[in-house]
């Protein structure tokens, strides 16, 4: 019987953060693009989400960004990013338009990668490999 098998070297290493960095560069010059523009809080309202969730939501995409890229905590980082990322989807764009005014093209990837990364987990170019008293669940 044939079994697959994946062999872990160092390109493995290098495509998994690589991943983790795109991932986390992109939510931390989201989560400092919100954080400038002043009228972020303002526009909340008119999606039915309340302006004092602004600070939440600005927090929710910097510090999960920096986790994925030192590579600790990342499971539960990109199941937080997942999560914002369910929400510009369906709430936000309304899944209206694949391509276009209003897409979701690039939700959709940011979203698909992140679930890469809860399944496959940090991979050793990471804090939570470096240091191994981090539960694996943690990874």
């Amino acid at each position: 019987m044939a079994t697959a098998e994946v062999k872990t070297t160092i390109l493995n290493d290098i495509a998994s953060w690589g991943v983790r960095a795109v991932i986390g560069v992109v939510f931390i010059v989201h989560g400092y693009g919100k954080l400038a523009n002043e009228g972020f809080a303002g526009w909340l309202p008119s999606l039915g989400i309340p302006s004092e969730l602004a600070m939440l939501i600005i927090l929710a995409e910097i510090i999960p960004g920096i986790f994925m890229i030192v590579g600790v905590l990342t499971r539960i980082s990109a199941s937080v990013i997942s999560i914002i990322m369910v929400g510009a989807i369906f709430h936000v764009k309304g899944a209206a338009n694949f391509t276009g005014e209003g897409a979701i093209e690039f939700d959709l990837i940011l979203l698909a990668a992140s679930l890469l990364v809860i399944v496959a987990g940090p991979g050793r170019a990471s804090i939570a490999h470096i240091v191994k008293k981090i539960p694996r669940p943690l990874h």
